[in-house]
């Protein structure tokens, strides 16, 4: 007589922004069976509207959201065009020159280690955020080696190990785009423009980059700009 086999719900809290790599990234873990939190994280970005898009998509989907607020820490980071007003949002090119002035210092390990926390409290073991390869010349949070090292640290952190999952790592937006265009992700509902107005201006780095992802990728482009972007070549972002 055969025994009966339980099956294990995969459980894992997703760091959420409401932008196009982690929505991707939530329908993935959804299509992939995982029972999914999501983590927002306000650390006093001038574009906090992101978390209005998270929210939006996580109620659509019937999935639990929550802010984490760092708000009150956000004077320790620095000259930074995300949390200082003071600093100009960039133009135009998503690149490492352009695009160092948007860098908060430590970001994603702040938001891991809150998402960690929650994981160890929900008995939750994998945590999951969307870093990807366009990003890691900007973002030194985004490199391989952050990754795999915050990652030792995860099966440390608890007398259970915690995985950091971060599947899109080696992967360009735009090859992100397709995935999530497969999954029918909602694009027009994501939030991506770093001045965070009524609609994407279209000529910030992080606009841009959007727009390109798209055009390279083939995949229309919902998304409504105050001025439409100025693409002139194909980048692999």
């Amino acid at each position: 007589m055969k025994k009966a086999t339980s099956s294990v719900t995969r459980k894992a809290i997703l760091i959420y922004s409401g932008g196009m790599d982690s929505t991707t990234l939530l329908y993935s873990l959804i299509s992939e069976g995982y029972l999914v939190k999501a983590l927002g994280v306000d650390y006093g970005q001038r574009h906090l509207k992101e978390l209005d898009s998270a929210r939006t998509v996580c109620e659509a989907q019937g999935i639990e959201f929550q802010i984490a607020n760092l708000s009150s820490i956000r004077a320790l980071f620095g000259q930074n065009a995300l949390t200082n007003t003071s600093v100009e949002v960039p133009e135009e090119a998503y690149d490492a020159e352009n695009m160092k002035v948007t860098v908060v210092p430590n970001r994603n390990m702040l938001m891991l280690a809150v998402a960690i926390s929650w994981a160890i409290g929900s008995e939750f073991r994998t945590v999951a955020y969307a870093a990807h390869a366009g990003d890691r010349a900007v973002y030194p949070d985004c490199r391989n080696e952050f990754v795999e090292a915050l990652g030792r640290a995860a099966e440390l952190c608890d007398f259970k190990p915690i995985e950091i999952l971060s599947p899109f790592i080696r992967m360009s937006k735009a090859e992100i785009v397709s995935i999530g265009s497969k999954l029918r992700v909602p694009f027009h509902l994501t939030w991506s423009c770093y001045k965070g107005e009524a609609l994407h201006c279209g000529t910030c780095g992080t606009c841009h980059q959007r727009a390109e992802a798209f055009l390279i990728s083939g995949v229309p482009d919902p998304t409504h700009y105050a001025t439409p972007p100025k693409i002139e070549q194909h980048r692999r972002l």
